[in-house]
Order: C-alpha cells, then structure tokens, then sequence
C-alpha cells in the first residue's frame, strides 16, 4: 500500500508489454520484436535499481512504443465496451439463473409478513411532489387520481405492461379512455373499478395510493444442497398444479408461500392453530400467525385440503404444503393440494426495496 503509483502502473505496463510480445511474437517484424524487447528489459533494470526518475522515463518510452505498434482507435473503444458489457450480462444472468433471482410479491396472502400490491382509496388530494418522490423511494408507493370528464360508462378495463416489469391498466369508458399505474386486480379489489360502473362528470374513479409488493431475492442455491425446511417462505412454479391458471404469454405463475408441511407430515387446522405430527410447528413464523395478533389471524379451514378439524392429512413423498401467513385471504396447497418437489425454485432470503416496512432478512 505504500508502493508509489508511477511504480505499480510501471510493473503492469511491464506485464503487458511482456503478454503483448508473447501474444503477438510470431507477427511481429524482427526490429519491432526487438524494440518491445529492449524496452522490457531496461524498465524491468530501472525498477530492480529503485530509481524513480529512470522508472518515469523507461516506463514512458516503452508505453510509447506500444501505442505506435497498437494505435487506439474507435473501433477497439467499441470492442473493449461491448466486452465489458457482453460479460456484465453474463455474470448477471448466471447469478440469476443459479444463485439469487429477484421477486415481486403480487398479492396479500404472506401479509402481514410480506406485502403484496395494496391500494388505498382516499379522498384528500395527493401530497406535493416532494413528498410523493420520497414516499416512492422508501415505500414504493404510487398516487393515482383518475377523475370522469363526463357522464360515461366503464365498458372494459384491459391490463398493459411495459418493459416487461411495469403493469398499467386502461380504463376503456364510452366516451373516454385512462392509463392508470395499476393492475386491473388493484382497481377491482381495492377502488372498487369494474365494468358497468357508471360515473357523473367530475365524479372520482379511481383516487388514493397503490403501494408496490415486496422484491425479494430468492436463493435459488441452497436447496441444490440442503432438504427444504418446515417454516421457510419459498418461492415455486405452479407447472401441472391443477386449477391454476396458465397465462399464455407467461406461462404459469410463480408463488411464495411457506412451507408448512414435509413429506409425511400429518397436517390438521383447528382455527387458529395448526398442528403437524399432532402438535403446533414451532417457529417466529408459525408463532406469529397462530397469535392472531398484530395484523395475523390464525389459521384457516381449508376447502379440499384440511377442510375438517378431526381429518387430518398426511403430505406424501417428494411434495410439499405450502400455505399464506394471511391463510383467510390465501389460495395455497388447501386448494389445489401440495407442491412438487420439481416445482421448487429457492428460499425467500431478503426483502431488498422497498425500503418499509419490510427491509432486511424474511423471517
């Protein structure tokens, strides 16, 4: 650390001087070979004898004679910048494709433990655009304030994503049309936007703040290595799970539950505790949802699965129940039965934006 600078670039230039002749020895006329040669050989004297002036000017020299062999030009700018970009993707899609891929959490069935997309009707005025700007960054949340021009009719409401990642809705009325940052789910669900609504001139459509779901990573690594355990919250393909539906542009969704049950496990619900091999699961997770306190609210009945309190289910080999922390409001394995485990992707490993309520660690 307390080498000079002219020093250490003076030894890198003198590694790829020497690579340079290596490389291009067999091209090179014999005066330029023995040009490079002699430039190698009294920077590598000057830096053996520590002498700082003679180091500058050895180094300066043989630089020089490099550039008059290999001038710069626009073209090798170019190459060196889509190399370096050409290698960027490729480490990111390797990280993504086995070590950590990112998530948006889209519903509410983990809540209160992860958020999914909420919207929140209200009737003041959003804040000033400071405020909006700094809500976004901490929160990911959105206003919107989408008002009828006219005495109009919702006919249809027709979901548009950009870049892949940003889904917008169209409001299609009779008389008007509105691109809102909202999914058609959001609208229906939680403003209460469906086709058929009639609306006066000035009338409010659609007006409050939508907050974005949790992104996760997901370590898609772990369980290359290491059976799932009970009480992770992971992340799976829903591929040939019966009554879920296929998008076909998609494909089929992925999912974030947790894992409440193993193979062989002996599952029952008796609102609000679960209970596996006969006992409550131990766990924060499994703790917090039993409480029914702070946002929680037990365990629920299912329909197909675990649907009577005294008929208990057992979890056959190689599939995994997967159950939402919000188990009133989740569609899980007591519907449509347990995971696969080839449908298995990773564990839910941290919540990285936004920035609350959830920062940190999945628990």
């Amino acid at each position: 650390m307390f080498t000079p600078r002219y020093v250490k670039h003076s030894r890198l230039l003198l590694r790829h001087a020497q690579k340079y002749l290596r490389y291009k020895k067999d091209v090179l006329k014999d005066a330029e070979r023995a040009e490079i040669e002699s430039g190698i050989t009294s920077l590598d004297r000057a830096l053996r004898e520590k002498k700082g002036d003679r180091i500058k000017a050895e180094a300066e020299a043989l630089d020089g004679k490099l550039h008059k062999l290999t001038p710069v030009t626009w073209e090798s700018h170019w190459r060196e910048n889509c190399e370096v970009v050409l290698v960027a993707i490729i480490v990111a899609v390797g990280i993504r494709s086995y070590f950590l891929q990112p998530f948006k959490i889209p519903t509410g069935s983990m809540q209160p433990t992860l958020n999914g997309i909420i919207g929140h009707p209200m009737n003041e005025p959003a804040p000033n655009i400071v405020q909006q700007v700094a809500e976004f960054f901490l929160r990911g949340r959105n206003y919107i304030n989408v008002v009828s021009k006219e005495d109009d009719r919702v006919e249809q409401i027709v979901p548009q994503k950009f870049a892949f990642f940003f889904t917008f809705s169209r409001i299609i009325c009779q008389r008007q049309r509105f691109l809102v940052y909202a999914a058609p789910e959001t609208l229906r669900q939680d403003f209460k936007v469906a086709p058929g609504n009639r609306y006066r001139r000035g009338d409010v459509i659609a007006r409050g703040t939508i907050d974005t779901g949790d992104q996760v990573f997901v370590d898609k690594f772990s369980y290359n290595f290491v059976k799932p355990h009970r009480g992770d919250v992971f992340v799976f393909k829903t591929n040939g799970i019966p009554m879920i539906q296929v998008d076909p542009e998609t494909g089929a969704p992925f999912y974030i539950k947790r894992l409440a049950g193993l193979p062989g496990d002996q599952m029952q619900i008796r609102s609000p505790m679960l209970y596996i091999n006969g006992t409550p699961p131990p766990g924060r997770g499994f703790g917090r949802v039993m409480a029914a306190q702070e946002g929680y609210r037990g365990y629920a009945q299912g329909r197909d699965f675990l649907a009577h309190p005294e008929t208990p289910f057992v979890v056959p080999e190689g599939r995994y129940f997967a159950m939402g922390d919000n188990s009133y409001n989740s569609y899980d394995s007591r519907y449509w039965g347990p995971v696969p485990e080839e449908n298995l992707v990773g564990r839910g490993l941290f919540v990285y934006w936004p920035f609350v309520p959830h920062f940190g660690l999945i628990r």
